[in-house]
């Protein structure tokens, strides 16, 4: 029961914020306390950040700028990464608002548009900032959700560009995944936009429980309680620059030592078995079995079931893996629902999916599909088609399905909390290489576990693995590091949107507001203060080196000038004699008695072959030595240049394989150098190195103003030329910091400047206006939006029929998940080889012009989807095009939906041309059948 003081402070918050109390009033159940004071900062007029874990109901505070906007008769955007999230968010506010109140604007869609409340993807949003859309007008407020998406590589810019180019007049309220540096995002956010109040709520609604499976067995993680599952336990989230650093001791200390023993013993067992025979009977007596081992996927689904802990989402990375694991559990005779539970999900199954094309069904796996959720089992990954992900979601949100198996874009966006969450395994393929998991990658996958309001505790469970250390587990477990990092750089797109808005200037000042700049800065604060701190201390060395009798500093820097230019000297004669001795190496010929002067075989010696010059290491000559060794010299031997002092005849028939000819040429070669004495006659080269500077004047003028200087007669001058070389040594560190500052500054201004040389090379600008193809460039969103421009302007399309069309353009959509595609694909004949020859070549062009502008924009094209998009585009069936392409129905659905995409932007950039008519009719051939349905859903 609430003490008077606090019934007194709800009541004044009441007073104070009555759209929010109003706002209370439509839920049946309390709202936390950061939900409150998120929603009182709006109302009072204040952009608003909040970050808090999955599950912990930060959306509402989204939804409470859509009541602010409705009450005040503004207008609200509320922006998602995802279209599924989209259309999720779309029928929350129809259900709340009503559909004559609530719009949807997702590319493929636009419903009610210019409704007060318009849902729609962050694409979306910045296109119409740069199209200058009159739905702009009367915008009040913007929802951001899931706003970390900025440091997606391929998608983030768009976030920053939202951000930085909506009007002042609108309030954001940016929603984010727990993040170790949000309080940086924050100060980012008041620099870009204003007064921004951060909410910060890193304690998680439901405990969550820590587990290891071993075999069929569920082990806690910790020996006593998980540092997650204190209710309201919060999570260990810090300075990002701490985002990397060991766990402490005392958590790993708590790892449950039982675990700990079964690692022990499972590590030694793994080494014996990689010694023993593979073939169980051929073990030795005594030897152990192996007892700990990974639980297949259907008896880990046995166990949750059996403990009450469904329903489930089983983390595999890998599409693969996901569908896999629905088969096994199926073959296993798995089933987790109930009959009633069976028909309801059948009805939905039918309805969902009801306008799905009729042939299109058994090559979609429809009935495996529908059978698998019969019995409470799903798998969710990118390859499944839409519409069958969005059923799963549905499904699973009501709890008709028990377990889904899915990759780790489930982690991010879609709202499918659940009870438990399994982790198969601690690594995943990055498309490069197996890398381990990040703590932060755990936390978002285990902040599904435990639903708010269902559940009073949420179960992150772990597999045992081959290697497994608990104690790294641990680690990841009460670690909660999600540094935010920025992705963004200036696009050829965006350059020409700005430049063409604002003017270059302009343009360039707004990009360097964004939060790449602003960590690249944040950066630099370190380096500045390092650089005070030695600014600082050359003061107080010059006090040091003050000299009563004139400038020491002078001096000092005088003296460092003499020996620069002795070191100077000697660096260049000894080159000169490098240069001289390789010469007179080069000058040796057989028979050639000569005094080597350095190295292991320094002393008389006869050329037995001169050897040829390498471009590597310089002549090298085969030589007899007086101890009647044969040696192959090197430059390093000859530091000196060396002459012949005489000739001796090597005989015709000479071996230097054979001892005795080897002991016979010597002894000759000994006679010989005895008469020449020890060192033989003295050398044109011997006293070069004693030679004075006199013949170098300007040394001499420097020298004679050192002696003139008034401190050269100082009685400290020696104590003083110390202080000065730390002086001169700290000055030049300082200068490198300093250099360092001016690389890390004005970075994404200075990529902007090189992305307007490669424009204006190309005449996309001229100076601050757009040419006529930097306007068609302008309406091209796509990562080779400057090949597709080049390709318009050059007419490389021109002549294309509908499929041929198709299929080009399919090469600037398609990126392979893997290397492992063909890189010689099959192509369609004809027109279209021509026009890919042509597009290749524009393509090389280009990136040879980006090298000499120091920027790296367009990745290669990529063919593997051009005889996918021309075959469907000519009209052939779904069952062909993916038996011929060995394409995932979900992959093939979505690659051509982005191929409608950037046709359609190929269609506004093309003008009144032959060339619009043509690309329009490729998206009227392609947006059929299942695409079309799609494009429904979606």
């Amino acid at each position: 029961m609430s003490t008077p003081s606090e019934k007194y402070a709800s009541f004044r918050s009441d007073q104070e914020h009555p759209a929010v109390k109003e706002f209370r009033g439509l839920y049946d159940f309390d709202l936390d306390e950061f939900q409150l004071r998120a929603c009182a900062a709006l109302e009072d007029g204040h952009q608003v950040l909040v970050a808090a874990p999955t599950g912990s109901g930060k959306t509402l505070v989204g939804e409470f700028a859509v009541h602010l906007a409705l009450q005040r008769g503004q207008k609200c955007f509320y922006t998602t990464p995802i279209k599924a999230l989209s259309n999720q968010k779309y029928g929350d506010l129809v259900s709340r608002y009503g559909a004559d109140k609530v719009g949807l604007l997702t590319g493929d869609n636009s419903v009610n548009s210019e409704a007060p409340i318009v849902v729609m993807t962050t694409e979306v949003l910045r296109n119409m900032l740069y199209a200058g859309s009159q739905t702009l007008l009367g915008l009040s407020y913007v929802v951001m959700d899931e706003v970390h998406y900025l440091a997606d590589r391929s998608r983030g810019a768009v976030w920053e560009e939202v951000l930085i180019h909506l009007a002042d007049s609108v309030s954001v309220v940016s929603l984010s995944a727990t993040v170790s540096n949000a309080e940086e995002f924050g100060d980012w956010l008041e620099t870009v936009r204003g007064n921004t109040v951060v909410v910060l709520e890193e304690r998680r609604p439901v405990p969550l429980f820590q587990h290891v499976m071993v075999g069929k067995r569920l082990h806690d993680l910790f020996a006593g309680e998980a540092p997650t599952a204190r209710v309201g336990a919060p999570t260990r989230s810090g300075n990002p620059a701490k985002a990397n650093a060991p766990v402490k001791a005392d958590v790993k200390d708590l790892v449950n030592p039982q675990l700990v023993r079964i690692a022990r013993d499972d590590n030694r067992i793994f080494r014996d078995d990689s010694r023993k025979p593979r073939r169980r009977r051929d073990l030795p007596k005594g030897r152990p079995a192996r007892s700990h081992f990974t639980p297949y996927r259907s008896d880990v689904v046995e166990e949750l079931d059996a403990g009450a802990l469904l329903p489930a989402i089983y983390f595999i990375f890998s599409r693969k893996g996901c569908e896999d694991a629905v088969v096994q559990c199926l073959r296993s005779g798995l089933r987790l629902t109930k009959p009633s539970e069976r028909d309801e999900i059948k009805r939905v199954v039918a309805e969902r999916t009801a306008d799905l094309p009729d042939e299109d069904l058994g090559v979609l796996g429809y009935h495996d599909f529908a059978e698998a959720l019969s019995r409470g089992i799903a798998a969710h990954h990118a390859g499944m088609l839409a519409a069958f992900k969005e059923v799963v979601e549905e499904l699973f949100a009501r709890g008709l399905i028990k377990v889904v198996f899915a990759t780790e874009t489930l982690a991010l966006g879609i709202n499918m909390p659940a009870r438990t969450v399994v982790l198969e395994k601690l690594s995943k393929w990055n498309g490069e290489a197996h890398v381990d998991i990040t703590p932060g990658e755990y936390t978002q996958l285990t902040g599904r576990a435990g639903r708010r309001g269902i559940d009073v505790e949420g179960h992150a469970v772990v597999l045992w693995q081959p290697g497994f250390d608990p104690r790294e587990v641990a680690g990841l477990a009460s670690t909660r590091t999600y540094p935010l990092r920025s992705s963004f750089s200036p696009s050829y797109n965006m350059a020409v949107n700005l430049v063409r808005q604002v003017g270059r200037t302009r343009a360039r000042d707004m990009l360097e507001l964004s939060f790449a700049q602003f960590q690249s800065d944040q950066a630099v604060v370190g380096l500045a203060r390092q650089v005070q701190r030695n600014t600082e201390a050359l003061e107080g060395y010059k006090e040091s080196i003050d000299c009563h009798l004139g400038d020491f500093l002078e001096y000092a820097a005088l003296r460092r000038r003499i020996g620069d230019r002795e070191a100077s000297g000697s660096k260049r004669r000894k080159l000169d004699r490098r240069v001289e001795a390789q010469e007179s190496i080069e000058k040796l010929r057989t028979g050639d008695i000569i005094r080597i002067p350095a190295g292991r075989s320094a002393g008389w010696a006869l050329v037995l072959d001169p050897g040829m010059r390498s471009e590597r290491e310089g002549p090298r000559p085969t030589v007899l030595t007086l101890d009647r060794q044969v040696r192959k010299l090197s430059m390093v031997d000859f530091p000196t240049p060396v002459e012949a002092i005489g000739v001796l005849r090597i005989p015709r028939k000479f071996n230097p394989r054979n001892p005795q000819q080897r002991r016979e040429l010597a002894q000759v070669l000994r006679t010989r150098t005895d008469l020449l004495g020890e060192d033989g006659p003295p050398s044109r080269t011997r006293g070069k190195d004693a030679i004075s500077h006199a013949d170098d004047p300007e040394l001499q003028e420097m020298r004679a103003q050192l002696r003139a200087h008034p401190c050269h007669g100082c009685s400290d001058r020696e104590d003083h030329a110390r202080w000065a070389e730390r002086y001169f040594r700290l000055d030049r560190e300082n200068r490198e910091v300093q250099r360092k500052i001016e690389q890390r500054t004005n970075t994404i201004a200075r990529q902007f400047d090189r992305v307007c040389q490669v424009l204006d090379a190309l005449h996309y600008l001229e100076g601050d206006k757009t040419t006529e193809a930097g306007d068609r460039l302008a309406r091209i969103y796509t990562e080779l939006d400057l090949v597709a421009a080049e390709c318009l302007r050059q007419g490389v399309f021109d002549d294309l029929t509908v499929p041929e069309l198709a299929s080009c353009l399919a090469a600037l959509v398609y990126e392979s998940r893997s290397k492992d595609e063909p890189t010689s694909p099959r192509l369609p004949r004809g027109d279209v080889r021509l026009a890919l020859e042509r597009m290749g070549s524009i393509w090389r062009d280009l990136s040879a012009l980006e090298r000499d502008m120091r920027v790296d924009f367009l990745r290669s094209m990529d063919l593997n989807f051009c005889w996918p998009a021309f075959r469907w585009a000519s009209g052939a069936s779904l069952a062909e095009v993916l038996y011929e392409s060995d394409l995932a129905a979900g992959d093939f659905v979505r690659w051509v939906k982005q191929l409608i995409d950037l046709t359609e932007q190929i269609a506004d950039a093309a003008g009144p041309t032959p060339l619009r008519s043509t690309a329009r009719s490729v998206v009227d051939q392609i947006r059929r059948g299942v695409i079309s349905y799609a494009s429904m859903v979606e």
